[in-house]
């Protein structure tokens, strides 16, 4: 996923979509796949060291509560942009 970066981002540019804000959509939404089915590998590496009672129905509904917030996030992004390029534009001053 993360080599299609390099190639979308001249095209990012010319469609006059902010890199910073891309990035950070994109970064979000991988890190919500890590937690979603059909694959969600955290919860496989979870279910590696978790106690043989702990099923697979529980920790999906553990995440539930992640994956929402990941989702308000993704939407908070996505409507207000300047909430992604905040914090480096202080830091950095960009």
């Amino acid at each position: 996923m993360l080599i299609c970066i390099p190639i979308f981002t001249p095209f990012i540019k010319a469609a006059g979509i902010d890199p910073i804000w891309f990035a950070i959509m994109v970064m979000v939404v991988i890190q919500t796949s890590y937690l979603t089915p059909p694959m969600a590998p955290s919860i496989f590496y979870l279910r590696s060291i978790a106690p043989k009672s702990l099923t697979y129905k529980h920790m999906y509904w553990g995440v539930l509560p992640f994956v929402a917030m990941q989702l308000l996030v993704l939407a908070v992004v996505a409507i207000w942009p300047s909430t992604a390029t905040y914090l480096p534009s202080v830091l950095v001053g960009l």
